[in-house]
């Protein structure tokens, strides 16, 4: 019979196994569920854990104060948005793909397969140039969050409503910039690849050096 598992389930498993050989992986659950904790407890420690993270992946620190800018604005929008009765999480995914839809001209789905992503967070795999039309996506979810205020959006279709009016601003700004640039900012390629390709190519020029 086939079963299967998701992720709680499977760290469940691992929990009631009594080999020895579970051992690591009983303490490796039991750290990241202390951090977990803390991280709860002093949000900036999470914070801060975040930006080593990304460093460690090798991203620049430009790159990275972009991206914690874009988590915070992005808490705030979802934040509103429960206030206002959005619950399911899949309600969640659709009010974002719409502020999406209209900034990138894409979904969120359709940008990921774009870049040939699977699991991986789409706005982590984003180039230098996709960062800062980010930073008109974060307009964009500004914008979502005070049109929802003003208009005093309630549940799911009038937030839906205003996450396409937000949108939109930020969809604007992406097609004035490539209109001027004369470049599309949407890419396939894929900036952390791109990073740690260039990170490897520098250490072995340095090996060659020394």
């Amino acid at each position: 019979m086939l079963q299967c598992w998701n992720t709680e389930g499977i760290f469940r498993l691992i929990q009631s196994i009594p080999s020895p050989k579970a051992e690591p992986f009983k303490r490796w659950l039991a750290r990241v569920g202390y951090e977990r904790i803390q991280d709860i407890e002093d949000p900036e420690l999470a914070t801060k854990r975040t930006r080593a993270l990304y460093q460690a992946k090798v991203y620049s620190d430009d790159w990275i104060e972009k991206r914690m800018r874009s988590i915070a604005i992005r808490d705030e929008l979802t934040g509103e948005w429960k206030k206002r009765g959005v619950k399911e999480q899949r309600e969640y995914a659709i009010l974002t793909a719409e502020v999406f839809k209209a900034a990138f001209g894409l979904t969120p789905a359709e940008y990921a397969e774009f870049k040939r992503l699977k699991r991986e967070n789409l706005r982590d795999h984003m180039t230098d140039l996709e960062l800062i039309l980010s930073i008109f996506s974060m307009l964009g979810e500004a914008a979502t969050t005070e049109i929802t205020r003003n208009k005093d959006a309630q549940g799911f279709p009038q937030s839906q409503q205003a996450a396409r009016e937000g949108g939109t601003v930020a969809g604007n700004a992406r097609r004035e910039l490539e209109q001027r640039s004369g470049r599309s900012v949407v890419t396939s390629e894929n900036y952390l690849a791109l990073t740690q390709a260039a990170a490897k190519s520098k250490e072995v020029k340095n090996t060659k050096k020394t």
